[in-house]
């Protein structure tokens, strides 16, 4: 079983910046890759970007590649979602999920086994 719990959403005006955080806990976290998702209004769930389990590969939507990083801190058990430049389309509930060890790097929720409860990110124009 793996615990995560996300922080950091809030309210932002566009062009501003964000850094989501993720923490895990209930298994060693390097034995998991971990990616999060997004969810707007009315939408589903999409996928925003994945790294693996030491945080040396990463993957990204074309939609936030380049304004959105991701890092891990090990001794942490976290995970960071870094947003820079949001736009207003940024506005949704954003997850973090935790894969099986065998997943090097996901993009599909049907991929991810465990699922943290969601933090809003709202950016104004």
């Amino acid at each position: 079983q793996v615990q995560l719990v996300e922080s950091g959403g809030g309210l932002v005006q566009a062009g501003g910046s964000l850094r989501l955080s993720c923490s895990a806990a209930g298994r060693t976290f390097t034995s998991y890759s971990m990616g999060w998702f997004r969810q707007a209004p009315g939408k589903e769930r999409e996928f925003v970007g994945a790294c693996g389990r030491s945080g040396g590969t990463t993957l990204f939507a074309d939609s936030v590649k380049g304004r959105f990083t991701i890092s891990r801190d090990i001794a942490e058990s976290t995970m960071f979602l870094q947003m820079n430049s949001l736009k207003p389309e940024d506005t949704a509930v954003y997850y973090c999920a935790a894969g099986p060890p065998t997943l090097r790097v996901g993009v599909n929720e049907s991929e991810y086994d465990y699922w943290g409860q969601g933090t809003q990110v709202t950016v104004s124009s």
